[in-house]
C-alpha cells in the first residue's frame, strides 16, 4: 500500500510538473508526457484493483471450498 502511495505522489507531481511546463513552454511534447503518466497510472490502479478483488474473493472463496 505504501508502494502505491508513493506512485500516486509521484505521478501527481510529474503531472503538474509537465503541466506547468507546457503553461510556460507552449511545447505539446510536455502535455503528450503527462497523458502518459495519466494513462499509465490508471493501467497500474486498474492492475492493483483487479488484484485486490482476486485478493478479497477469489482466494477467500477458494479457502472456504478447500
Amino acid at each position: 500500500m505504501l508502494i502505491l502511495r508513493l506512485l500516486l505522489i509521484l505521478s501527481a507531481l510529474s503531472v503538474i510538473l509537465a503541466g506547468g511546463m507546457y503553461v510556460f513552454t507552449r511545447n505539446r511534447r510536455y502535455l503528450n508526457l503527462a497523458w502518459q503518466i495519466v494513462r499509465f497510472v490508471v493501467f497500474a490502479l486498474l492492475i492493483f484493483a483487479a488484484l485486490f478483488v482476486l485478493e478479497r474473493y477469489v482466494l477467500i472463496g477458494w479457502r472456504i471450498l478447500l
